[in-house]
């Protein structure tokens, strides 16, 4: 074979291709191809090489080539010539690890705010902003740019805020360098060009006898395409490019734009000083295959698309074999048809599958709908630490500590399935139960550990456990409180309390917080924050779950084993030169793949293209190169969701070229429909639907209830269901975690004071009424003060109820004997199935001068109208005024009831109004009562059901019992006609 540049087609698996042509090379001696050498993009493309190998050798042992990762070379990959670039080499600095590298940029950021008289960010911004300036820092050093050049960047076109920018960037054109020097490190991307110069230098000055191939990358790199300008011009160097598209007309490969597919090899070659005439077929490879002409041809340049007027395909319909687009209704159909795809390789023997995506969520879907067959694919793309269940605990754990033991972040690291506090898992759920059930619902109690307790009161059962579970975080929580604490005793003293924490009553917190590729990982960033974290010295306590946050960002975790040998989940980096009999292309939507052209957060198109850094499209030209190279593979599944979050998406610009081009051509675009979201549907889907009408449940009368209040009266009547979940099932809804005082709250909160004001002046009110009741009104609110929601909005509410009250009394109270608050009355009425007792707690009841009673129902909400009262679906005032005439009201003889009221007092415009529930109170109270009498006797019937909703337009505005009576599920299919 001789020296030269070769291709091996899109769709022709590079890595088998090149490893036949290799051994073809050595003609059967077992020696030749040790002493090749093979430079590679990546280390993964390199155990591809091997497996090929493998395949092509039929499992015999042989001495392979030196693979060597281009783009991730040690000093240990490297072949040293002469001994003065050896001794380069070796003299140089380690790279400065990443975490490390990001605390030592975030401490420059933080004090460049001070030293020009500003205020420093805070930490966790400081840490972003490292982040984003280390992307920065490997950007200009892979282009090979010096940094001293960004103050040149500053003429009068640019915009004023550019100076202060490049005064921020001071960070990395001054005062980085020193620092790097100063601690004996050397950033990665410098230390990669360096050792791909020594290489490219020593092969230059002795250049190798063996052969030295140079295959699969485009030259992205400067330093990687010196070194592949190197091997070009050794007397036994090869270089084998991959997809170099040789019958793209001339016109076209002259007008290649950053994102096209051949944009990268176009530049390559003019940097080896070669034609693309000269670049020969790699020896036997096939010829690229008829889709590879499809797909140059729907990603050919804008400037020559005019040639798709007269486009002629010739074997376009061969181009179609093999190739399938599936366009799903979301994301979930997508991963769930893609799941499908991938089982079904599975049925093939020996062929595999693999999906090729840079959507990580795809992937993490995909990967959870295998599951469902007991398959598990390993995404080598990988996930990021922070979303494992370790990287979760952790940061659950900071965040409850940092806010004081706070409801929800106290429960969501309680409940987190890691934690556990020494005890079986079980008993620790049940403990943290009662803990939320005792003290975290309703209005959050005082802040710590020792709130808690003091909530629980003295003695309760859980104080113990809560007290150990504060002297575990005790360090940790003293440390949070601190204006400024070491970064390391934070970690330390955080490490040690998730330990504690995660401990079973079998096993040690290490066992079970460090345990799998998940919990390695994470103790592999746990040490390296412990080994970075004295660059920092000392931050703020309460920063630290953000902080840990944002570092942990950067941390991505990849399994080591256990995926199925036959299927797999790439990213397209770690897709490039692999093979898969089923290649399903993942997520081809706008913004997903391509990505989209990201704004430069430090400088403009001009200033990046002026500097000598790509523009944002290059990155798009080599996601196009990937895309074509997987597309033309024999079977391959194009697939895209139409909407995402609820929102339509774009298509990608490739399925969009390659229908346009389709129509072009006369094709029908219909033929690359599959079934597949069919089947991935009808796995769900029941042989048959019967639909359920509303519950109807009927207990025995025996376990009916005997005793209901007169509001629950109305309850009965417009949603039976909701008494029966409530007084035979004996469920009660739970408050709310951490509540703020609701509309509810609000109005008990109102009756409180309206209790307290009216019992200590029953007869006649003081001249100072209005006064009084704010006072009453103010140790009502007392509880609830300190919230923002209720000084500022339901205390000025109260003020207006207060006046309007006062005001409403002095008129309309003269003929007012006597005033009771909150009265407790019971009546008993005779049923089929025994006593049934009304029981009622009327707000108010007046005995007027004339020795009749009124009955007043406080509202903070809308009352009843007299037309509701009237046709019995509001039943509560008339039932209390039956109760009244009866005298089974405490402490108020029985007498005639002449009014019922209702109370409206909003607080707003008007503060308070008065209504009336009807006419005739004596009639309404007859009635009220002959109908709750009617009612129970139906309901002692055991035939009668407690139906949800009996009446749809009567049911109650609200009800804790919706979800259990399935009301949005039967109340769907009747709007329908179900």
């Amino acid at each position: 074979m001789r020296a030269g540049v070769y291709s091996i087609p899109a769709g022709v698996p590079f890595v088998d291709a090149l490893a036949r042509g290799l051994m073809d090379e050595a003609a059967g001696d077992a020696l030749a191809l040790s002493r090749m050498a093979v430079l590679l993009p990546t280390r993964r493309a390199c155990r591809a090489l091997r497996d090929a190998f493998l395949r092509l050798g039929g499992g015999r042992p042989m001495l392979l080539p030196r693979l060597l990762p281009l783009g991730e070379m040690d000093d240990e990959d490297l072949m040293f010539g002469p001994e003065p670039a050896g001794a380069e080499v070796l003299a140089l600095p380690p790279a400065v690890p990443p975490l490390r590298r990001q605390l030592m940029l975030a401490r420059l950021v933080r004090a460049l705010g001070p030293a020009r008289g500003g205020r420093a960010p805070g930490i966790d911004q400081a840490a972003q902003l490292a982040a984003e300036l280390a992307r920065l820092l490997d950007q200009v050093q892979t282009e090979g740019l010096d940094l001293a050049r960004l103050k040149d960047l500053v003429p009068a076109q640019y915009a004023e805020h550019w100076q202060t920018t490049l005064r921020f960037l001071e960070i990395v054109t001054e005062a980085w360098p020193r620092v790097l020097d100063e601690e004996g490190w050397i950033d990665p991307a410098v230390r990669r060009n360096v050792l791909l110069r020594a290489q490219a230098e020593a092969w230059r000055k002795a250049p190798p006898s063996a052969p030295v191939i140079a295959a699969g990358s485009t030259g992205s790199i400067p330093a990687t395409a010196a070194l592949i300008e190197v091997v070009a011009g050794l007397p036994r160097g090869l270089v084998v490019l991959p997809g170099l598209d040789a019958g793209m007309d001339p016109d076209s490969w002259e007008a290649l734009e950053p994102q096209h597919p051949q944009f990268g090899l176009k530049r390559l070659l003019e940097r080896l000083g070669r034609r693309r005439a000269e670049v020969r077929p790699w020896p036997g490879a096939p010829p690229p295959p008829a889709r590879a002409r499809l797909l140059a041809e729907a990603l050919r340049p804008a400037a020559t698309t005019d040639s798709w007027r007269d486009l002629d395909l010739p074997g376009a319909d061969a181009a179609l074999d093999g190739l399938t687009l599936v366009e799903a209704a979301n994301p979930r159909e997508e991963a769930g048809a893609i799941a499908v795809m991938l089982r079904g390789a599975l049925e093939r023997p020996g062929a595999s599958a693999a999906l090729v995506t840079p959507d990580r969520a795809l992937a993490r879907r995909v990967a959870a709908e295998m599951r469902r067959w007991g398959v598990e694919v390993d995404d080598s793309g990988g996930r990021p630490l922070a979303v494992t269940p370790p990287g979760v605990f952790l940061r659950l754990t900071a965040e409850m500590v940092a806010e004081e033991f706070a409801p929800h972040p106290l429960l969501a690291a309680l409940k987190h399935p890691l934690a556990a506090g020494g005890l079986e898992a079980p008993a620790f759920r049940r403990r943290v139960r009662r803990l939320e059930r005792a003290v975290l619902r309703g209005p959050r109690p005082p802040p710590g550990i020792a709130g808690l307790r003091a909530g629980l009161g003295a003695g309760h059962s859980l104080s113990g456990w809560l007290a150990g579970l504060a002297e575990d975080a005790a360090e940790l929580a003293a440390l949070m409180a601190r204006p400024a604490a070491p970064l390391a005793a934070l970690a330390r003293a955080h490490v040690a309390f998730a330990e504690a924490l995660a401990a079973d009553d079998r096993h040690q917190g290490p066992e079970r917080l460090w345990h799998g590729d998940d919990g390695e990982a994470a103790a592999r960033f746990v040490a390296d924050l412990l080994e970075a974290a004295p660059v920092l010295e000392e931050v703020p306590g309460r920063a630290y779950p953000a902080l840990l946050e944002t570092l942990m960002a950067g941390a991505v975790v990849r399994p080591t084993w256990g995926g199925h040998p036959r299927l797999h989940i790439w990213g397209p980096l770690e897709a490039r030169l692999q093979h898969a009999d089923r290649l399903v292309l993942g997520g081809l939507n706008e913004g997903t793949w391509p990505p989209e052209a990201a704004a430069d957060p430090w400088m403009s198109r001009p200033m990046r293209r002026d500097f000598g850094l790509p523009a944002p499209e290059r990155r798009i030209g080599l996601a196009a190169h990937d895309f074509v190279q997987l597309a033309c593979a024999s079977e391959v599944v194009l697939t895209r969701a139409l909407k995402a979050e609820g929102s339509p998406t774009v298509p990608s610009r490739w399925l969009l070229r390659l229908e346009a081009v389709l129509t072009a051509a006369g094709l029908d675009k219909g033929r690359l429909r599959a079934p597949w979201q069919a089947w991935f549907a009808g796995l769900d889907r029941p042989d048959a639907i019967r639909p359920h009408g509303p519950p109807a449940p009927c207990p025995p009368v025996a376990a009916r209830p005997r005793a209901l209040s007169a509001t629950q009266i109305e309850t009965w009547m417009r949603d039976p269901y909701a008494v029966y979940a409530r007084h035979v099932l004996g469920l009660r809804a739970l408050e709310a975690i951490d509540a703020d005082p609701g509309a509810a709250d609000y109005g008990t909160i109102v009756h409180a004071a309206l209790e307290a004001f009216f019992r200590d002046h029953p007869r006649r009110l003081p001249p100072d009424a209005a006064a009084r009741l704010l006072a009453s009104g103010r140790a009502a609110f007392a509880e609830v003060m300190d919230r923002p929601g209720v000084w500022a909005f339901w205390w000025p509410r109260f003020r207006r109820i207060a006046a309007w009250v006062a005001a409403h009394e002095a008129e309309a109270g003269a003929d007012v004997a006597e005033r009771f608050c909150e009265a407790w009355g019971e009546l008993a009425i005779d049923a089929p199935g025994g006593p049934f007792s009304l029981k009622a707690k009327a707000d108010r009841i007046d005995r007027l001068v004339d020795g009749t009673l009124a009955v007043i129902d406080y509202k903070t909400g809308a009352p009843p109208t007299a037309k509701e009262v009237k046709a019995g679906f509001a039943p509560q005032l008339p039932l209390e005024a039956a109760i009244a005439r009866a005298g089974g009201f405490r402490g108020i003889p029985a007498a005639p009831v002449a009014r019922l009221r209702y109370w409206r007092l909003s607080g707003g415009e008007p503060a308070g109004k008065e209504t009336s529930a009807g006419d005739d109170a004596d009639a309404l109270a007859a009635d009220a009562l002959a109908n709750l009498a009617a009612l129970v006797a139906v309901f002692d019937r055991p035939e009668t059901p407690y139906e949800a909703r009996p009446r749809p337009d009567k049911a109650p505005r609200f009800s804790d019992y919706e979800h259990l009576a399935r009301v949005k599920e039967w109340a769907a299919g009747a709007e329908e006609g179900e």
